[in-house]
């Protein structure tokens, strides 16, 4: 996968070259970069900004330096464009692996009080937000949308159970994790996990996934699809997730 960034803060971006990113990229399964648009602004203070028409505080990104950015990077190549906005697509895991699919992407990282509404009509295909709040700038949304996007790609993590086991993958939060010692500060692991019992320690990690979806995010699971609950087995499963909630917690979980 081939991401480029363009930002007026290339230097924030250390951390998506680090780690098992950064060991991705050496072998060649990334491609991720920066490019300042500030290289390519024609005025002689190479300004990427100007005043709003219509007056009112703050300043606007200009298009010209971003189209110039974006011809420079991407020559003849048809790459799917990003615009990191408050005003966008909520990102979910599920968009995630949609545009994790794609070869290349352009992420456009905004500032002040945006960009050029015109440059974002004939340029961008979509605008992506992380979230129901407001950054000072596009690129702490821009890497954690690279984050989650490469993570994805073949080759990145050891192994696909390494994200398709996470939280939201199939709807639901992940079950608790535990390590060595078996008792710390008074509290031990859960003796299922000890047994050595892999069909009970599966059944107890689904049970826990239920359950603390139920419990932190009852609009994850009144979206849950139940009907994929199919087997006698994952049914019963279910049905003891229900009971074992409804006891610790004092009644049914809440729907929306």
């Amino acid at each position: 996968m081939k991401i480029t960034i363009l930002t007026t803060f290339p230097e924030m971006f250390t951390p998506l070259h680090t780690s098992m990113l950064g060991r991705a990229e050496k072998a060649g399964i990334l491609d991720i970069r920066e490019v300042d648009i500030r290289a390519y602004s024609k005025n002689k203070h190479h300004n990427t900004d100007d005043a709003p028409f219509g007056g009112g505080a703050g300043m606007v990104m200009l298009a010209q330096p971003i189209v110039d950015a974006i011809r420079d990077v991407q020559g003849g190549r048809k790459g799917k464009r990003i615009y990191l906005s408050p005003r966008g697509e909520t990102l979910t895991q599920k968009k995630a692996e949609q545009l994790a699919k794609e070869d290349e992407l352009i992420l456009l990282c905004g500032h002040y009080e945006g960009v050029d509404q015109r440059f974002l009509d004939e340029c961008v295909d979509e605008e992506i937000s992380t979230g129901d709040f407001v950054l000072t700038g596009g690129e702490i949304p821009a890497m954690a949308l690279a984050d989650c996007l490469c993570r994805m790609v073949p080759g990145v993590l050891p192994e696909e159970s390494c994200y398709t086991d996470e939280s939201h993958w199939n709807g639901l939060l992940e079950y608790p994790q535990y390590s060595r010692p078996e008792e710390w500060h008074g509290r031990r692991v859960p003796e299922v996990l000890l047994s050595g019992h892999h069909g009970n320690v599966a059944d107890w990690r689904t049970k826990e996934s239920y359950k603390r979806t139920m419990a932190r995010r009852p609009d994850m699971w009144a979206r849950f699809d139940l009907t994929q609950v199919h087997s006698r087995h994952d049914k019963k499963v279910l049905a003891q997730a229900l009971e074992e909630y409804a006891r610790e917690q004092g009644g049914a979980p809440e729907t929306e």
